[in-house]
């Protein structure tokens, strides 16, 4: 018996649900599941409670979850037929709000939790769209907005979203405060139909409604607080609040959540006030060892800082900092004493001032390009 007791492999999964005189052949092309997404979450153990990092891919009929990313057979699977799924959760409120709950039929719960509040929105959505396409007897397909909420063909919601951010003449990113929390980077749901009216975009504040939940339910938009939360969760379909009180943010911005901070935690740390431009997991290794280990790292400018945590453990004290300023990150191809099953591609090297070296490995060359290139920009620009 292992540390855990995890749900049965994806091939055991289907042998057992196999109707009389039926077998699961292995590769059948039949049974191949559709993967919708993957990438790194914190899985809270089924019997020990002990949360750690793992691979996740999701299909259209389940969660196979992986030790190490390169582990050719998944270590559980969680179906997802008859699941509900529970976010945000409040089992754990000494864990950030980025935990989401699976719960099965069989009276079994699973726990995960994602590296940032965008993380686990697109995962929170994809297994949502997972669910209610198995229970429809359907083929799992993301929703499409302009048929639920009837927009306009001449509607390019990616342009609209493009424009919207815009720093002179978008909607204005601010830090406000609600029930003794500070939202950084974010703005309210009735400043986005006032944006929307005077760029002509929209004739009314009917009209605006219709148009920002179309860039809400497309992902270009993500609520920000419980207010904004409720109404994109709640109900068949999500819908933007016109209201000064329902507060929003743009999917790719330095969004970011905090509480109140004592007297003596005024003067933060120099390295923290930067804005938050990118987060997220990524393989790093180690000096002295030459391990390789998943890190939440979390890149800020003016000052430019790139910190990296444990994943499994909260944000207070970072494992390591790295100052950018007037460093050089490059894509390489190998990496010195690094072993050959460790490496599965995708390097890039972080050289700082003062000539130390970062090896990191980020999921897929995509997410590798967007990481060097945040990096460069915050290193020429950052302090």
């Amino acid at each position: 018996m292992t540390e855990e007791e995890e749900p049965p492999s994806r091939q055991a999964h289907l042998q057992n649900t196999a109707p009389p005189g039926e077998q699961i052949l292995q590769g059948d092309a039949q049974m191949e599941p559709q993967k919708i997404r993957e990438g790194y979450l914190v899985k809270k153990g089924t019997l020990l409670n002990s949360w750690k990092v793992v691979w996740v891919v999701l299909s259209d009929d389940g969660l196979d979850f992986y030790k190490k990313k390169t582990d050719q057979s998944p270590k559980g699977m969680i179906p997802l037929k008859g699941a509900t799924l529970t976010c945000p959760c409040q089992d754990f409120p000494k864990r950030p709000q980025l935990v989401f709950k699976i719960s099965l039929s069989k009276n079994q719960e699973h726990f995960f939790q994602a590296s940032h509040l965008e993380d686990r929105e697109l995962w929170v959505k994809d297994i949502k769209r997972a669910i209610t396409c198995l229970q429809g007897g359907k083929r799992f397909a993301r929703k499409s907005t302009r048929k639920s909420i009837r927009l306009p063909d001449t509607v390019n919601l990616s342009d609209l979203y493009i424009q919207m951010k815009d720093q002179d003449t978008g909607v204005k990113e601010l830090k406000l405060e609600k029930e003794k929390r500070i939202f950084n980077h974010c703005f309210t749901g009735n400043t986005v139909i006032d944006w929307l009216i005077f760029k002509e975009k929209a004739r009314n504040r009917q009209e605006g409604v219709m148009l920002a939940t179309g860039l809400l339910n497309e992902g270009f938009l993500q609520p920000a607080g419980d207010l904004s939360k409720e109404a994109a969760e709640g109900g068949t379909e999500c819908v933007l609040l016109d209201q000064s009180d329902a507060y929003y943010y743009f999917a790719d911005s330095g969004f970011f959540c905090e509480g109140y901070s004592s007297d003596e935690d005024v003067l933060v740390k120099e390295e923290f006030r930067g804005a938050i431009i990118k987060q997220g997991c990524l393989l790093k290794q180690g000096h002295r060892r030459k391990n390789w280990k998943v890190r939440k790292f979390i890149l800020r400018d003016d000052p430019a800082y790139l910190h990296y945590y444990d994943p499994a453990k909260g944000e207070d004290n970072p494992l390591g900092s790295v100052h950018l300023r007037g460093s050089v990150v490059t894509a390489v191809e190998h990496v010195p004493d690094a072993k050959k099953y460790d490496v599965e591609g995708n390097l890039f090297e972080i050289i700082t001032s003062d000539d130390t070296h970062y090896f990191l490995q980020a999921s897929t060359a995509e997410e590798r390009k967007e990481w060097i290139r945040a990096i460069q920009t915050v290193s020429k620009l950052g302090k």
